[in-house]
Parts: structure tokens; sequence; C-alpha cells
């Protein structure tokens, strides 16, 4: 594997896209006073690669015909996802304090009718996967260098819609198919392992057919690795499973059992404002910012 894909600036460049998600992310979701706290955040370092350096995209023509596509089938994640469309320039900071509120363009999942940079409507699990894999035949038949990128979450794998998606990729060796599987080990109800034994992804996966990686889903710089390894495997698509923690990168909401769906109490508020001004203060610090 390719160790000198990015210099040190670029991988501070990333991680500090990365905690510029996180905070705005918080914020909005602050500001509302409720919502998907835990799986928005496992995702963050993933999407600043993705927003940050890896798509052919153009915040300023959302529809290029020849751009890649981004469906997040953990729709639950969409705060996180808003945040990084917003930094990337689709649409103003202002408008994801809206999050979620009557009238808005950023509803609780993603809209494709409503948001800019939004490729496909996502909420259902399951679904998302699907629509990934049929955006991809689309390009193979089109033979077009285009690449669609996918994240999946561990407790969606509960939906047997996903394990049929995976073979229908295979099947059609879609290599221009990138999912990530985000294994932050919890979903709504519990750990994944109690609610539905995961067993060893990557060997499941592999024997789907699909190329397989695992790497810490924290580090941009692996993330952005096992990226370029993928797109140089043909044939088969890809899945890089990411190492993660729901909560990511809020120590308190990472001890938090109850982490998928928050709404603080007073005291939970006052952690929040000071984990806010916190991450203001290293970004603030930060030369680049």
């Amino acid at each position: 594997m390719n160790t000198q894909i990015m210099d040190k600036q670029e991988i501070r460049s990333l991680e500090l896209f990365a905690k510029k998600i996180r905070l705005n992310m918080i914020k909005s979701l602050f500001n509302l006073g409720f919502g998907h706290y835990g799986g928005s955040l496992s995702i963050v370092e993933t999407l600043a690669v993705l927003y940050g350096k890896v798509m052919h995209i153009d915040p300023q023509n959302p529809n290029l015909v020849e751009r890649d596509y981004f469906i997040l089938s953990k729709g639950h994640a969409g705060p996180a996802y808003y945040a990084a469309l917003a930094l990337t320039g689709y649409f103003n900071l202002d408008r994801l304090y809206t999050l979620n509120q009557f009238g808005t363009k950023l509803p609780s999942h993603p809209d494709r009718r409503l948001t800019p940079g939004v490729d496909m409507t996502t909420g259902s699990l399951g679904q998302g996967i699907s629509a990934a894999c049929g955006v991809a035949k689309s390009f193979q038949m089109d033979r077009t260098k285009q690449y669609v990128y996918c994240i999946v979450g561990d407790g969606e794998l509960n939906e047997g819609q996903c394990w049929e998606a995976f073979q229908f990729a295979a099947h059609n060796k879609l290599d221009h198919l990138i999912v990530f599987l985000d294994e932050n080990k919890k979903q709504l109800d519990g750990p994944t392992h109690e609610v539905c034994q995961t067993y060893d992804y990557a060997e499941k996966l592999r024997a789907f057919g699909f190329d397989t990686q695992k790497v810490d889903g924290k580090s941009v710089e692996k993330i952005v690795m096992a990226v370029e390894e993928a797109k140089k495997t043909t044939g088969k698509p890809h899945i890089i499973i990411l190492d993660t923690v729901k909560g990511q990168g809020f120590p308190y909401l990472e001890q938090k059992e109850d982490n998928h769906h928050v709404r603080p109490t007073e005291n939970e508020k006052e952690i929040i404002r000071q984990f806010i001004e916190e991450l203001e203060q290293k970004i603030g610090g930060d030369k680049d910012a």
C-alpha cells in the first residue's frame, strides 16, 4: 500500500476539515435541542476525506453530469452530511441552524429534492445501498469514469436488502462502487453483537465477492490510502470497513451508553457547550483555520 499519497500538510488540512464538520454538526444539533449525535459523529472523518479530497464534484454546479455520487445509506447521520456540504460550499453555514425545523431545506434525513448536493433521498435503512448499486450500474453501462461512494451502518446490515445489494454489486463487477461500512459497534437498541451477532464483516464480504479492507475510521490518512488502494483493483466492488466509535471525537458521548439519539439533560447541555468552546479554540488556534 502506497504510504506517500499525502504529505503532512494535506493530512493536517483534512484533520482540520474534520474538526470543522464535527463542530458545525454539533452546533446545529445543539440548536435544535435533540438528534442523532452518535452515528453522525462516527462518519465525520470519512466525510472529510470524501468532500475534502476524493470526490469529483462542483459545489457551484451540484448537478454536474460527470460528478461522482455520494449516497448516505444510514440517512439518520444527515447532520454530519449537511455540515460537510455547507463547509464545501453547497449552501451557507447559517442554513445548518434550520435543521429539522418547519419549512427547512435540511430535513432529519437527506432529501435530494430539498438539499443542494444530496444525490439520493435516504433514511429507510437498506435502501441507500441498493440505490448506490443502481447508480453504479448505470455508470458501468455508460462507461463513464464516475465513482459512487456509499456509507452504510453496521446496525443497518440487519437488513436483508443490504446483502441482496452486495450480491448484485459483486455479480455485476461494479468496480466503481466504493462502500464504507461504519462499524461503530452500536445501533438504536444496543451493541450490534447483542442485537444480531455480526461475526467477521471482512470475511463475509470477501465471500460475497468484494475487494475488502479494514482501516482506522478515525484516521483521515488511512481512509484516503484505502480509497486509493481500492481504485487499483478492477472487476470487483469495494468495501472499506471503518473501525469507529459511536460518538467519535466527543469523549463524553463516546462513553454515553444511549448515544444513538440524544435529547440532552441540563447537565449534558453544559457538557456540550464546553465541548463546542474547546473545539472552537482548537480550530481557532490552528494557523490553517
